[in-house]
């Protein structure tokens, strides 16, 4: 996260730019010194005073001969940047860490140095450094901190120059800069049991047959242990070992994050939204997935995913867990809101049979939009719902909570077509609708497993 560059070689230009750069860093007193002289010699032509003259030129000459050694002075000051750390959650700080490193032969006189922060992440950050030795360093550092989530690039950096007496300023700048990323709030979720998840070994796995017949088998090479009664004895004439039929093999369990992004689905903005709870949700449900060890795929409401992703998504319980999270989350960063009305190209994104658990989060739902989801059921093998009605959100807190008259049909939809669908009222915590989606699974399967009904 280091960013290095020379101060003194940040500005170049020929010979008249030059002067023009330095009578511009002229200060206010600088040019107060520069006027007063100009009228002090003008008074002393005019009433032929020579001592007035020559406290006319002194005046006025002052601050040019300082522009003019400021300007001339090379100071080499090499400066680097270092996050820590560069990826933070919403409304969590960051420390940005400043060097300043004198490589030149002689020693600095007074400097200003200044970060260039977007006016998110808070005031503009500026230090002043005492005269650095040749070969000495300064250290400072600053923090930053944002409630919105996204990418906001730090500097570049840049150093003001100033003469003693504070007549000339002038700037040099460093080239570089780096990038703070702030990710969506992760909210630790309970292991629940959700319908559609694995019933076999580990966590996270389930079995599926390699074997359907003779003609499919996959043998291996027999191993210590192994039972005597799956050694396949076709193979092991062939091979000229022993070879055992490998009848099962672990497969891991997926899970598909549907996060519906659509402007027309969303009303209102800032960290307080229906949008940002959205996206919050999503990012906890991802983390929480992936630490279980399921293949997670974030998926959007116009069939994007996250960019590297395999056909099942990231994997999870693996040395790449971290790797994996801090991706999607990086992709949740930036996320917005689609141009597109309709959930159908996530419909078609969705492959037949057996998809796995999918989480998914929707905005407002048209009867039209609440039958595409409806259908999305039967392409899972379990589907969780987090319906955010605009009309609930834009409540006042002290009201009753509770779904609208629109957004209870459109619950019952999703429900009468085998989602396990609750509505999010604002304000409502991650972790307290995650339990609430587990009580509703509950209350609506019987504990042979079938469907009950009301």
């Amino acid at each position: 996260m280091d960013a290095g560059g020379t101060a003194g070689d940040a500005e170049g230009g020929g010979e008249g730019g030059g002067v023009r750069t330095a009578l511009a860093g002229l200060t206010t007193r600088g040019r107060s010194f520069l006027a007063a002289g100009i009228a002090a010699a003008v008074c002393a032509y005019v009433l032929g005073q020579s001592d007035l003259l020559r406290v006319g030129l002194l005046l006025g000459v002052l601050p040019l001969v300082c522009a003019a050694v400021l300007h001339r002075t090379r100071y080499r000051v090499a400066g680097s940047r270092r996050l820590s750390p560069g990826r933070v959650p919403a409304g969590s700080e960051a420390r940005v860490h400043l060097r300043v490193d004198n490589v030149s032969r002689l020693p600095t006189g007074l400097l200003m140095l200044q970060d260039r922060v977007p006016y998110v992440l808070g005031p503009r950050p500026r230090f002043v450094l005492d005269r650095v030795e040749q070969g000495g360093r300064r250290e400072v550092s600053y923090r930053v901190r944002s409630d919105l989530r996204g990418r906001y690039p730090l500097g570049p950096l840049q150093l003001r120059l100033t003469d003693p007496f504070g007549l000339c300023e002038l700037t040099r700048s460093f080239s570089s800069y780096d990038t703070l990323t702030v990710v969506p709030r992760v909210e630790a979720l309970p292991p629940v049991r959700l319908s559609g998840e694995a019933k076999g070994y580990g966590e996270g796995r389930q079995r599926s047959l390699a074997l359907a017949g003779d003609d499919d088998v996959i043998p291996r090479g027999y191993r210590y242990g192994d039972d005597l009664r799956r050694v396949h004895w076709r193979s092991t004439a062939r091979y000229g070992e022993l070879m055992v039929r490998r009848e099962e093999q672990p497969q891991r369990a997926r899970c598909t994050v549907l996060l519906d992004t659509r402007v027309v689905a969303f009303e209102g903005a800032g960290p307080d939204s229906a949008f940002e709870w959205a996206v919050s949700g999503a990012a906890s449900v991802l983390v929480h997935m992936l630490e279980r060890g399921f293949s997670v795929r974030l998926l959007t409401d116009a069939g994007d995913s996250v960019p590297g992703e395999g056909a099942d998504g990231f994997a999870g319980a693996s040395q790449g867990t971290a790797d994996a999270a801090g991706l999607m989350l990086d992709t949740l960063a930036v996320i917005d809101h689609s141009d597109g009305t309709s959930l159908s190209s996530a419909y078609d994104t969705l492959r037949g049979g057996n998809e796995g658990l999918l989480v998914a989060f929707f905005g407002d739902l048209d009867e039209e939009q609440a039958a595409i989801a409806a259908k999305m059921r039967q392409r899972s093998g379990g589907a969780l719902a987090f319906v955010l009605d605009s009309e609930t959100w834009s409540r006042e807190p002290s009201e009753v909570p509770g779904p609208s008259d629109g957004s209870g049909e459109r619950l019952r939809m999703l429900r009468e077509s085998g989602w396990t669908a609750v509505a999010v009222p604002r304000g409502a915590a991650v972790e307290e609708m995650w339990r609430a989606a587990d009580h509703e699974r509950t209350t609506l399967t019987t504990p042979a497993g079938g469907r009950a009904t009301r």
